[in-house]
């Protein structure tokens, strides 16, 4: 979708790509066929173009350094990726902003599997700012000063103990994740138990996860971000998301929240941006419920949950991100429709004749546009395709309702995955 946006915009897009097999190859101007993490293979395409970006945040920030030293243009900036890349630098981070988030500790915090029992000398992380119901507050959310990382690290010399050997405060249900690698709830894990969670520490380094209290939100949702090299920021709207097995089923757009969660939603967008010096599209991902507005994840790239924006706003995240990079000054952004529902098409249990039928019959539905990705492949769960419906209601709650009987018509035609999968 990048690639169809570079063209679009008649922007030259050089691709480093291992696979030529990748959708965006026939899209490219040139194509480098070598991993990503080929830091030699990326000095080259630095030859051919005057800024590189990312398709994903699975990056060797190490790799690259060099070619930065040497002034080859990233962006965002490695520096900027830092923090992003690593889950456990993403909370550090926004504890120095004070944007509030769940409360996390290091998973290796609780000790080794050989040591783990009562937790001792452990209070849980401070992070007073998630305790306040921003939804409810007449003030808009403003970022604090910065604080230091130990405000949310746990305390040493405190001896605490809580449920099963969790910091005091805490209980199970707790979510484990790793700090690199994860998506689409790849390297998220729920743990139930103490012997889960002992189960955890005898199988992965400690070091490499993160343990966050489980959170009883209301909702889940997510908003794009974007800053160009001016500096000019502006936000897409608020959406809903819903999730199925911790994989995206679909997105509403707008969200049905007030304006003053909305503002701080775009407020803590713009405090990270501007405190990263960020400059591309950055996605966040949130949660909203008893404690408040809470930051989930943080993606420095185009999002799943933006993807209705092709269709259903004036400039689409990929345009932007698109212009951005090419050293152009971003498009504010606004919905074009009353709203949209974005729906992805998952691998499930269906042959190919039926995949190919239920293709034919979503690209008649009114008001809608299939994307099929072309992807190699379509193990249970994948992200194949999505389609994206514009809706006519302008009232939140007939919205809610078209979207509904949408989405059921969508997924009689293409149906969940019948079960789980790894």
């Amino acid at each position: 979708m990048l690639a169809e946006a570079a063209q679009e915009q008649g922007v030259a897009l050089h691709l480093q790509t291992p696979g030529g097999v990748d959708p965006a190859v026939g899209l490219a101007t040139t194509v480098l066929q070598a991993q990503i993490g080929d830091a030699s293979a990326t000095l080259e395409l630095s030859r051919r173009c005057s800024a590189i970006s990312f398709e994903n945040e699975w990056v060797d920030l190490d790799a690259l350094a060099p070619l930065a030293e040497a002034g080859v243009v990233f962006l965002p900036s490695l520096e900027s990726l830092g923090p992003l890349v690593d889950k456990r630098q993403q909370r550090e981070l926004l504890g120095r902003l004070s944007i509030p988030t769940p409360r996390w500790l290091p998973l290796n915090a609780l000790g080794s599997a050989a040591t783990f029992q009562p937790l001792a000398g452990l209070e849980p992380p401070s992070n007073p700012a998630a305790a306040a119901n921003f939804f409810d507050s007449a003030v808009p959310w403003q970022v604090a000063s910065p604080v230091p990382a130990s405000a949310v690290a746990p305390a040493e010399g405190q001896p605490s103990q809580g449920e099963g050997g969790l910091p005091l405060g805490w209980s199970f249900p707790v979510v484990a994740k790793a700090i690199r690698g994860g998506y689409d709830g790849k390297g998220t894990l729920i743990l139930r138990s103490t012997a889960e969670l002992g189960r955890l520490l005898a199988q992965v380094d400690p070091a490499l996860w993160i343990l966050e209290e489980f959170v009883a939100f209301e909702r889940e949702l997510a908003l794009v971000a974007c800053r160009d090299r001016a500096g000019a920021v502006a936000c897409y709207p608020l959406v809903e998301t819903h999730q199925h097995h911790q994989v995206c089923n679909w997105v509403l757009a707008p969200a049905q929240a007030s304006h003053g969660l909305e503002a701080m939603a775009h407020n803590m967008a713009a405090s990270l941006l501007t405190a990263l010096d960020y400059v591309g599209v950055l996605s966040i991902e949130l949660f909203y419920g008893p404690a408040g507005l809470l930051i989930n994840e943080l993606a420095p790239r185009t999002h799943n949950s933006g993807h209705y924006s092709i269709e259903a706003c004036s400039i689409s995240q990929f345009a932007q991100q698109v212009r951005i990079v090419a050293g152009q000054p971003l498009q504010a952004p606004a919905l074009t429709a009353a709203g949209a529902l974005m729906v992805n098409l998952l691998g499930n249990d269906n042959g190919e004749a039926e995949r190919a039928a239920a293709l034919t019959t979503l690209a008649t539905l009114p008001q809608a546009t299939l994307h099929w990705y072309g992807k190699q492949g379509s193990a249970l769960g994948r992200k194949l395709g999505h389609i994206t419906v514009l809706l006519q209601a302008t009232d939140p709650e007939e919205r809610s309702r078209e979207a509904r009987q949408r989405l059921e018509d969508i997924r009689t035609i293409w149906p969940l995955p019948a079960h789980d999968w790894a």
